[in-house]
């Protein structure tokens, strides 16, 4: 495993166990993020509106991961307290060693996880 496709791994670990402390030092100050609700916004403006959805989530089921160059491609299942189960993706961007960019594509809600 590269230290980039670990670094992503930290960073779905550390929302499941809502470790700020853990995923500050993986985002370069230039940090953007962008969703279908975000456009491009910074670090300061994600641990603002994004980062409190954390205490909504209770695990991630990392399916796929992909790797190349400077970029890490994600397809996971995420679980919420709720109940509720999505499948998203996501794109990493690094520089430096630390990522500079995450890219969320929202998925469907799915009713049965099939590990």
């Amino acid at each position: 495993m590269s230290g980039q496709t670990d670094a992503v791994k930290r960073y779905f670990k550390a929302y499941e166990n809502k470790d700020r402390a853990t995923i500050e030092p993986l985002l370069a100050a230039g940090f953007t993020f962008s969703s279908p609700q975000d456009d491009r916004i910074g670090r300061d403006a994600y641990f603002r509106d994004c980062w409190p959805n954390a205490h909504s989530i209770r695990s991630f089921d990392l399916e796929r991961v992909v790797e190349n160059d400077d970029e890490v491609v994600v397809r996971y299942v995420l679980e919420m307290q709720d109940g509720r189960w999505m499948r998203n993706m996501e794109l990493f961007r690094f520089e430096g060693g630390q990522i500079v960019e995450v890219d969320v594509y929202f998925g469907r809600n799915v009713e049965e996880v099939q590990p």
